[in-house]
């Protein structure tokens, strides 16, 4: 297993119309296509339109066709492998927990994939690392996570709170059971 600092660097770009087969290709082998990232974007006309188990991938192209930010591609040597859904916070649902303040510009990354033949590289420390050069590239104010203890056995794809920490990510309290709030000043 290599560590965070001998790992092969990913190079990561925005989804856009530009990027979209790449960010299908990620999806299409292995991704988390059952959601295509929607459970915290879904709106709730989209959910009365198109209820649980339907569709979500419709909506989600749909986004990208109309240019809101959903998150990175993540490329080795070229090839498109990994996936992280940053974004602003309010692109995504109520669900993700307590409303920004007043005037904060809030970012939310809220999933992370890399291909299962590449896990255990240190990727998921830079999918960190990009979703915050992203957030800071916007001028955000904080960037959100909602991590989970390495031993959870649900939400695994929103990252492990000691990856996050390592990357200077402040707690700030629980949502629900097993999700931390993690939030991180810019």
């Amino acid at each position: 297993m290599s560590s965070r600092d001998d790992a092969p660097r990913l190079t990561f770009r925005s989804v856009t119309e530009a990027t979209r087969e790449d960010f299908l290709t990620v999806f299409g082998k292995g991704g988390p296509n059952y959601c295509w990232c929607m459970p915290y974007r879904v709106t709730a006309d989209e959910k009365r339109a198109a209820p649980r188990g339907s569709d979500r991938k419709a909506p989600m192209l749909d986004r990208i066709a109309r240019k809101v930010t959903v998150g990175l591609v993540g490329y080795l040597e070229g090839e498109p492998v990994a996936w992280v859904s940053v974004a602003p916070r309010s692109t995504f649902n109520a669900s993700l927990g307590p409303e920004a303040e007043a005037g904060q510009k809030v970012w939310a990354l809220t999933c992370m994939f890399i291909r299962r033949t590449h896990r255990g590289q240190g990727f998921g420390h830079q999918l960190i690392d990009a979703a915050i050069k992203q957030a800071k590239g916007h001028k955000a104010d904080v960037l959100e996570a909602y991590p989970v203890d390495p031993d959870s056995p649900s939400y695994r794809h929103m990252g492990f709170v000691p990856a996050f920490e390592a990357a200077g990510f402040k707690p700030g309290g629980m949502i629900g059971s097993r999700r931390h709030l993690m939030r991180l000043t810019i």
